[in-house]
């Protein structure tokens, strides 16, 4: 794989860097910085990035299908108009709770937002365990809890046939996968798909290729990683020159460019010396697969 290259497209530092998704309508990368607070856009044909300023910590941006995006904000399900950069609250989660956000995000298949909640953290990847829960917003804006007791709930994404739900909660090390019923949304049968090595160290954001592979960003471990669902082996790593990747997804005119995200936060001075380009979102090509799509959010 020595035509695979890496390139960092927008070098802006952001504290945490996540949730990658392309809007293809508009030709350009959307993302959030969670502790930064706002919501991003990246042009490949400027090179600028345009940025909204939220009120809240924002953790995932989806897009909508009556046009511009829904986000996760703080505890709430959220709308987003661009051009007029209004936020209007769709509703609320985790109202039992005082110390909980929302983190990562994605829209499945059918067009229902599904994201899930974690502890505020003390430091990167220190917090209170188990306060996070999984939800789903529906398209008639109803909202179900799945399951409590996460630490920090992350990736997700879909089989290209529908039946599995792909899902990681980061402190159990592990890519999770459920049985999925398009139909109703409905998950079960949890069960363990690959478990990280400690150099892999944090599972963090997932995507998945027209292959039915999943693409995994290890936080602190510097690198995403390829897996076979089905056996549970790693197929391919391919390093960055980031410690903290956050998240992946594919993009560009055929969906073969990844995007990745990644964070500054929790990194000392000397770290950030060795590491200028962290909470950079960089582009990496000629990995010779292409991606899926995203859905958009049918409310």
């Amino acid at each position: 794989m020595s035509s695979v290259r890496i390139e960092c497209v927008a070098s802006e530092g952001y504290r945490i860097g996540e949730s990658p998704v392309w809007d293809e309508k508009e030709g350009t990368l959307l993302y959030v910085d969670i502790t930064g607070r706002k919501v991003c856009r990246w042009s490949p044909l400027t090179r600028q990035v345009q940025a909204i300023p939220v009120d809240a910590p924002v953790s995932s941006v989806a897009l909508r299908k009556s046009g511009d995006y829904v986000i996760t904000l703080g505890t709430r399900f959220a709308a987003l108009k661009w051009k007029e950069e209004l936020v209007t609250t769709i509703t609320q989660v985790d109202k039992d709770k005082t110390n909980t956000r929302f983190n990562d995000g994605k829209v499945d298949p059918a067009g229902r937002y599904f994201a899930g909640t974690m502890a505020e953290e003390v430091r990167p990847a220190v917090l209170e365990r188990h306060q996070g829960s999984l939800y789903t917003l529906f398209p008639d804006l109803s909202v179900v809890k799945h399951f409590d007791q996460v630490d920090i709930s992350n990736g997700l994404d879909w089989s290209l046939d529908h039946k599995t739900f792909f899902y990681i909660d980061s402190l159990s090390y592990s890519v999770d996968a459920f049985d999925y019923d398009l139909q109703t949304g409905k998950i079960g049968n949890r069960r363990s798909i690959y478990k990280l090595e400690k150099e892999e160290s944090i599972p963090d954001g997932m995507c998945i290729d027209t292959e039915g592979k999943l693409w995994v960003a290890c936080y602190d471990g510097g690198r995403v990683i390829r897996l076979d669902p089905e056996t549970g082996k790693r197929l391919q790593t391919v390093k960055l020159p980031v410690d903290k990747t956050t998240s992946c997804c594919f993009g560009g005119k055929d969906y073969s460019e990844m995007y990745v995200t990644s964070a500054s936060d929790g990194m000392d001075k000397e770290w950030l010396s060795r590491q200028p380009q962290a909470g950079g979102i960089f582009k990496i090509t000629g990995l010779g697969v292409k991606g899926v799509p995203p859905y958009p959010f049918t409310g």
